[in-house]
């Protein structure tokens, strides 16, 4: 997606093409989305519009715009690469305001996850913060509106595919918006070093030339591929939809070098290896953490099967041996108080 985004950005104005490829997007996926509205006879309400507008502001204003200029600022297949842990983000996100259970395994992944990223980025060392800074403001953006559509399309009733359609829609009609104010006095605020902001094109640069490029970027990368992936994190959960990602930051390296002729560092591979192994650990499981804590902890007084059991037990979400007591002491009293109070009822009766 990454390499596609970069060429057609040297024909098109960043934000303009932001804008083509979530509406085309968005109408790509309409037909499913209004095909499922009808099966299910759900009928939209004047609060499920306002879900949709914050939804599409988020992923096409916010996340996609700054995704955009990233790629635009530096090199593809570090952008791609920032974008893929976005899955971490999301948890993070869940965690904060989902109160959704992060285990001990996740924070694990988490911090390897950061760790090659900060390999990667070399921020003691960066040669275009602007870029990076971007891919990564949009990446944790991506996870925040991962986690606003699984809530909103719940409270909706409709699913994944169709919140992401109505979400594309009306994140493109928003930024259709803020585009025809480029053409207005206001422009005339912005400084001059931000040229691409001042009358902003609607669809200028489409001809038989660029077109297969545009409905593979829209069609596919856009609506085809997002939608399927916030079904399958819809019906799969998003650490297991996450799996995709884990090819993203090992392809797009290699991608970017014989078609872009990006530079592939060191650092990068060694930044692409700790990511990819923080995303396995994150898919895989609680035996895989423990293999790599056991690396450097070698002198645990605990069992190892004591480790495992609790780190699967942490992975599941299942109880542990003492709240599975608390919780058996918790309904014997619950069950005395319920006798109790019905033998109360009963004497009441009698008398």
């Amino acid at each position: 997606m990454e390499i596609a985004l970069k060429i057609a950005g040297g024909t098109f104005n960043p934000v303009e093409l932001n804008f083509i490829r979530f509406l085309i997007g968005g109408l790509a996926l309409f037909p499913f989305a209004l095909s499922y509205l009808r099966k299910h006879s759900v009928l939209l309400k004047k609060q499920d519009f306002w879900r949709f507008a914050s939804t599409g502001f988020v992923i096409v204003v916010l996340s996609m715009s700054l995704y955009q200029l990233s790629i635009q600022l530096t090199d593809a297949s570090i952008v791609a690469i920032m974008l893929s842990a976005n899955p971490i983000f999301g948890l993070i996100i869940g965690f904060i305001f989902l109160r959704e259970k992060l285990s001990r395994t996740n924070i694990f992944a988490l911090v390897l996850t950061l760790i090659g990223l900060l390999v990667i980025i070399n921020p003691f060392n960066l040669k275009n913060p602007v870029g990076i800074t971007l891919g990564l403001i949009s990446s944790i953006l991506f996870g925040v509106y991962g986690v606003m559509s699984r809530v909103k399309s719940h409270k909706i009733g409709i699913n994944a595919l169709a919140m992401t359609c109505f979400s594309f829609l009306f994140g493109a009609g928003e930024l259709g918006v803020l585009m025809g104010l480029s053409h207005t006095p206001l422009a005339n605020f912005i400084p001059s070093n931000y040229s691409e902001f001042v009358n902003i094109p609607f669809f200028q640069g489409i001809n038989l030339q660029t077109l297969p490029l545009i409905l593979y970027i829209s069609v596919l990368v856009t609506g085809a591929a997002f939608g399927l992936y916030f079904v399958a994190m819809d019906e799969v959960g998003v650490v297991q939809a996450s799996l995709i990602f884990l090819v993203k930051p090992a392809l797009a390296p290699i991608l970017s070098l014989f078609i872009l002729g990006e530079a592939l560092l060191p650092r990068t591979v060694i930044g692409i290896i700790i990511i990819l192994l923080g995303s396995m650990i994150t898919l895989m499981g609680a035996k895989i953490a423990y293999g790599v804590i056991s690396l450097f902890v070698r002198d645990s007084k605990r069992p190892k099967q004591e480790v495992e059991a609790e780190m699967e037990r942490d992975m599941e979400n299942l109880p542990s041996d003492d709240e599975k007591k608390d919780g058996l002491h918790e309904s014997l009293k619950t069950s005395i108080d319920s006798h109790h109070a019905a033998s109360r009822l009963n004497h009441g009766s009698v008398k």
